[in-house]
């Protein structure tokens, strides 16, 4: 889809539902066009970076700049795509394939404990040390069979032990309604570590 039109044909609607999967409904596809015109504000069929963060649900999340990477330049139908993900319609694969490619920041399709460990920071900001941060991701690893040198794959992330970290709640990222979306939480683990955490803390890929 090139230029932005005020309206969707019934034709573009059905090649963006198929596109999707079938994740949203028309009439959610009527919807959600309608957001991406506003965020559209010059109107050329394409979403840029700076767009994505006039919006402040976006621009507060603590992993906007990581999924700047994954949205700068979208068209309509990449949109819905990328959105589909936070659908509770959407598949276990579907979520998964999404939070791997949040982590796999060089997009080569490996993770590093290197990446791991930046996603853990950007979501906890100041409080955990360092140290701590380390400790945590170490011990989640272990746990789920792996070292702290091993290089993960999507496959890994499919594996049974890496379900229990996957846990649904949170919210569009452009604030359109809530939806499910997976999460992954460090609480327990960050509990057995004596980390401390605020009350109700918790980490979310999309909050």
């Amino acid at each position: 889809m090139g230029t932005t039109s005020s309206t969707l044909t019934q034709y573009d609607i059905e090649e963006v539902q198929e596109h999707c999967n079938h994740t949203f409904s028309q009439q959610e596809i009527a919807s959600l066009y309608q957001r991406f015109c506003q965020l559209d504000r010059n109107g050329g069929g394409f979403i840029s970076a700076d767009e994505f963060l006039s919006v402040p649900e976006f621009a507060v999340n603590p992993l906007s700049q990581r999924l700047l990477r994954m949205l700068d330049g979208l068209n309509f139908k990449e949109f819905v795509a990328f959105l589909s993900a936070f659908s509770s319609r959407a598949t276990l694969q579907q979520k998964i394939e999404f939070i791997f490619k949040v982590y796999d920041s060089s997009g080569n399709g490996k993770v590093t404990f290197s990446d791991m460990l930046n996603v853990l920071r950007d979501l906890t900001g100041q409080f955990i040390s360092e140290q701590q941060s380390e400790q945590v991701l170490t011990q989640v690893l272990e746990e789920a069979g792996y070292k702290k040198d091993s290089l993960l794959v999507l496959s890994d992330f499919e594996k049974n032990p890496w379900q229990p970290w996957f846990q649904n709640g949170g919210r569009s990222p452009c604030g359109l309604k809530s939806i499910a979306a997976k999460r992954i939480d460090y609480y327990q683990v960050g509990e057995k570590q004596g980390v401390s955490f605020p009350e109700g803390w918790h980490c979310s890929v999309l909050q």
